[in-house]
């Protein structure tokens, strides 16, 4: 099957990943390739990091539930893997093959910031801004080596820090207003030192400058999950989908249908090509785009936080066997 437009067009690998026999995964928050394009999935099953080569073929596997508890984001820079876990409230900076080098945060402690998990529409429940972290979602390396992370569902901040893990800088409020967030859900730096954030209930993509000085705010995108940037400056974004009739979780009315969709898009935030249609879980489909990584070959892997997403937003589908939590798409 062939999905995107024109100069941007790829064909679903059907049956990519070949996991071990008897092993399962649930959804899958993130994925990203190293420099010799191995694919490392981070889910959350008792396998938290499952590595592939290129072709889906089975390679490793590292990481435990004790210090993954609810894998949210990961990046890899330099051939260095940085993981954001939602519930152990941290940061990791890691080798290839695991070993930890650097920590950010103190493992399950949140800032206040008067968030309720599990109160209805929960982001509503936010009173202010504070320091890290409160359920982080994903980091990003600038250029210099410093280091971005998303906070997050509990927080409403961009923290900024040194490449030793020193915190420079913080900034962003709860709100809806021009540098406010509802869900800073994912973060990518620019090779130009411009930060991008996906303002993920607030329903648009944010820019700024190295430093938190906002430059753009991009309206034209539906709750964006994850952003990747590629060396040729070409944007791919993570819309996750909504059914009428449903609020968000910043207690938005959601006025009508829209499927979760991945778009590519210039860095002014035009689109060039887009594809996802209303069953979410057809190979063209989406239920929850919510991590994504290009690979050197233009190849794009998506992975989707499926059964959370087909609970949580959607009424008339219900998950079942075929619905994908990790697809393949091959640059043609």
């Amino acid at each position: 099957m062939i999905v995107g437009d024109g100069t941007h067009k790829y064909e679903v690998v059907e049956g990519w990943e070949q996991l071990p026999s008897g092993w399962s995964h649930g959804d899958v928050a993130g994925v990203a390739t190293d420099s010799q394009d191995r694919v490392y999935v981070f889910n959350r099953s008792e396998h938290p990091v499952i590595i592939y080569d290129r072709d889906g073929k089975y390679l490793d596997t590292w990481g435990d539930l004790e210090t993954y508890p609810r894998p949210h984001g990961i990046t890899i820079a330099d051939d260095f893997v940085y993981l954001v876990d939602a519930t152990d409230q941290t940061v990791r900076k890691t080798t290839l093959d695991g070993k930890i080098l650097l920590t950010l945060g103190e493992s399950g402690k949140v800032s206040d910031t008067g968030y309720q998990a599990r109160a209805p529409q929960n982001l509503t429940t936010i009173k202010r801004a504070a320091g890290p972290f409160n359920v982080p979602t994903r980091a990003a390396i600038a250029p210099n080596g410093e280091i971005y992370v998303s906070d997050g569902y509990g927080n409403a901040r961009v923290h900024r820090y040194s490449a030793a893990g020193e915190l420079l800088q913080s900034w962003g409020e709860p709100g809806d207003g021009p540098g406010q967030f509802n869900l800073v859900h994912s973060v990518w730096v620019h090779t130009d030192g411009r930060v991008f954030i996906c303002d993920r209930e607030n329903h648009r993509v944010q820019v700024f400058g190295p430093t938190g000085d906002l430059l753009t705010i991009w309206t034209n995108v539906t709750r964006p999950g994850d952003l990747f940037i590629s060396q040729d400056g070409t944007v791919y974004v993570g819309e996750m989908g909504w059914e009428k009739g449903t609020l968000d979780m910043a207690a938005h009315p959601l006025p009508e249908d829209r499927p979760s969709k991945l778009t590519v898009r210039d860095l002014d935030g035009n689109v060039l090509s887009s594809w996802g249609g209303p069953d979410p879980c057809a190979s063209d489909g989406f239920s929850a785009p919510h991590g994504l990584w290009v690979d050197s070959r233009g190849d794009v892997y998506v992975g989707e936080v499926t059964k959370t997403a087909l609970s949580a937003f959607f009424k008339t589908t219900t998950w079942e066997e075929r619905c994908h939590s990790l697809i393949k798409f091959a640059r043609i």
